[in-house]
C-alpha cells in the first residue's frame, strides 16, 4: 500500500494489522525516549479479581483508534519523540506475586539504562513497586527518589497487615514499602481522589504517618480542580515525577470495567482527571502506568479499555512535549 492516506485509513482500524500499543514499532528500548510496556500481571491484589493481567492486551486491541495528534499541545507525539512499544514483561511464575514483582524491577532496570521513559498497562496496581523499584534513584530519576503523581480510590498503603491474601509486594503495599525503601519521596508526593473503601475510620491515618499529600475526593470536590491544580505543582515542583493512574480513580459510570469499583460516591469524570494530569505537563516526567482494568467486565464498545488508551496518550503527549522542547 503506497498511498499515505490509504494507509492512514487503514492504521485507523483496530481490527486490521499486528497489534501494537498506538501501532508503534515493537523494538526494544535503546535508542527510544518513550517506552510502552505492557504488564500483564494480577497476583498481586491477592483476590478473585484475578483478569487485570489482560489488560495490555485490550489496550492494544483498542489503541490504533486513538489520536494521533494532541490538539490542545498542538504536537504530533509520534512526530515529536522516538517511541517504541516494548512489548510485555514476561512471568513465567505468573502466580508468584514475589517473583512477578522482582521479574518487573529487572525489566524495567533496562529500560532506565537506556533512558527511555516508560509509560505503562497493567496489570493490576502492585506493578507500580516492581517499576519504581527500577527506576527511583536510577537513572532517569537522576539519582534522586521519585514522586508521586497517584490518582486512586485507593491509598495502598495499607500498613495494618503485612500481607494482601499472601502477596507482600501487593497493590496494597507498594504505597509504602517504596518509601521504606527510600525509591519514592512521599512529603513530595500527591495522592489525589481518594474515596473508599474504608473498614475503619482511620483508613488515611498510614498515608498522614508517611507524610503523603492528600486530597480526597470529598476535598476535590469542595476545593475545585484549580486549586489542586496548583498544589499539585507546588509539591512536585522540579522533582522526578512518575504517575500512577488507577482506572477506580474515575467514575463507575465513565470505567466499568475495573477491579474494585467505588460506587457509593461520585468519582473523576473524565476531563477532571485529565485535568489533574496536566498538573504534570512541562515537569520531568520519568514514567507512568494505567492499571486495574478487568476486559471480562468492559462494555461491548471497549469503553474502559478506550478510557484506559486516553489517558496513557495524555501521558505520553506530556513526555514527548518534554523531548521535543529539550
Amino acid at each position: 500500500m503506497t498511498d499515505p492516506y490509504e494507509q492512514s485509513m487503514m492504521d485507523n482500524l483496530y481490527w486490521w494489522g499486528v497489534p501494537t500499543l498506538f501501532r508503534c514499532p515493537n523494538v526494544g528500548p535503546e535508542g527510544q525516549d518513550i517506552a510502552l510496556a505492557g504488564v500483564p500481571h494480577s497476583t498481586g491484589n491477592g483476590t478473585t479479581e484475578r483478569d487485570q493481567h489482560l489488560g495490555p492486551r485490550a489496550l492494544r486491541h483498542v489503541s490504533a483508534v486513538q489520536r494521533r495528534v494532541h490538539s490542545v499541545f498542538e504536537i504530533d507525539p509520534w512526530q515529536s519523540a522516538r517511541i517504541a512499544d516494548v512489548g510485555d514483561v514476561p512471568f513465567p511464575k505468573a502466580n508468584d506475586n514475589e517473583d512477578c514483582i522482582e521479574r518487573i524491577t529487572e525489566f524495567y532496570k533496562t529500560i532506565d539504562a537506556a533512558g527511555a521513559r516508560p509509560v505503562s498497562v497493567g496489570g493490576d496496581h502492585s506493578i507500580t513497586g516492581g517499576i519504581v523499584q527500577a527506576l527511583g534513584n536510577g537513572k532517569l530519576a537522576g539519582g534522586q527518589p521519585v514522586s508521586f503523581l497517584h490518582l486512586d480510590a485507593h491509598t495502598d498503603v495499607f500498613t495494618k497487615v503485612d500481607h494482601f491474601l499472601g502477596a507482600k509486594k501487593s497493590a496494597a503495599h507498594w504505597g509504602a514499602y517504596l518509601a521504606d525503601q527510600g525509591q519514592v519521596d512521599p512529603t513530595r508526593s500527591m495522592q489525589i481522589g481518594l474515596r473508599g473503601h474504608p473498614r475503619s475510620l482511620d483508613w488515611l491515618q498510614p498515608s498522614y504517618d508517611y507524610g503523603y499529600n492528600i486530597v480526597t475526593m470529598r476535598e476535590f470536590r469542595q476545593r475545585g480542580l484549580a486549586d489542586v491544580v496548583a498544589q499539585t505543582k507546588e509539591v512536585l515542583g522540579d522533582r522526578p515525577v512518575y504517575i500512577t493512574f488507577d482506572l477506580d480513580c474515575l467514575d463507575p459510570t465513565v470505567a466499568p470495567a475495573v477491579s474494585n469499583l467505588e460506587p457509593g460516591e461520585k468519582g473523576f469524570d473524565i476531563d477532571e482527571a485529565v485535568g489533574i494530569l496536566r498538573a504534570t505537563r512541562g515537569l520531568n516526567i520519568i514514567g507512568g502506568d494505567v492499571v486495574c482494568m478487568m476486559p471480562t467486565k468492559d462494555s461491548p464498545n471497549n469503553i474502559t479499555a478506550l478510557t484506559a488508551a486516553a489517558v496513557m496518550f495524555e501521558m505520553i503527549s506530556m513526555i514527548a512535549e518534554n523531548v521535543a522542547r529539550a
